[in-house]
């Protein structure tokens, strides 16, 4: 499928749940303060792109590619990225909001997430090695079956990950959250 290419194009304060956004290849453009909710953004490309204060909130992205691509302030709440475009698959999140996402079974290896609250995410089969995972809430957030090796974690908070069920070779954690990888356990640690 051929798509029309916009280039380095600004977008501000645009609400795509009533106009939706154009089937086309985005490039170096810039979405701010836009709302996407519930809106179909599948089979569109955005190939170094930067979303700031955007409404993603239970988006279709079927097929999209996101080649670094970077969210900041964004809300992205319920959003199925292994339902992306897998090639070339890159992007960061800064200060996002990612609650009832999954990237369930996706290879996002070197992904930074930078202050974001992510309730109940699912990284289910998912590879995500060299992940860094910077002051970030993980409350009930599923690893299972995950690859995080080298991954960074020690200002994360919330972590419940199994050991045993996971690949951790590597990965960093501090001793104030270091009780995650013990939950499975049921072992109590006292001060």
């Amino acid at each position: 499928m051929n798509l029309p290419l916009i280039d380095q194009q600004d977008f501000n304060d645009k609400d795509y749940t009533v106009n939706p956004l154009l089937k086309a290849e985005y490039t170096a453009c810039t979405f701010t303060n836009c709302n996407f909710e519930n809106s179909d953004i599948s089979n569109l490309i955005f190939l170094e792109c930067d979303f700031i204060e955007c409404n993603f909130s239970n988006v279709n992205v079927m097929h999209t590619s996101f080649n670094d691509v970077i969210f900041k302030s964004c809300k992205l709440l319920g959003v199925l990225f292994q339902n992306c475009n897998t090639f070339l698959l890159s992007f960061k999140f800064i200060d996002c909001t990612l609650n009832l996402s999954s990237f369930y079974q996706l290879k996002i290896n070197r992904t930074v997430f930078s202050n974001c609250i992510m309730h109940q995410v699912d990284f289910t089969e998912t590879e995500a090695k060299h992940t860094v995972f910077k002051d970030c809430d993980l409350h009930q957030s599923t690893f299972n079956q995950t690859n995080i090796e080298y991954s960074d974690f020690t200002s994360a908070s919330n972590i419940n990950i199994n050991p045993t069920t996971n690949k951790i070779k590597h990965a960093f954690f501090s001793n104030a959250n270091i009780s995650g990888l013990l939950v499975c356990f049921n072992i109590k640690i006292k001060d």
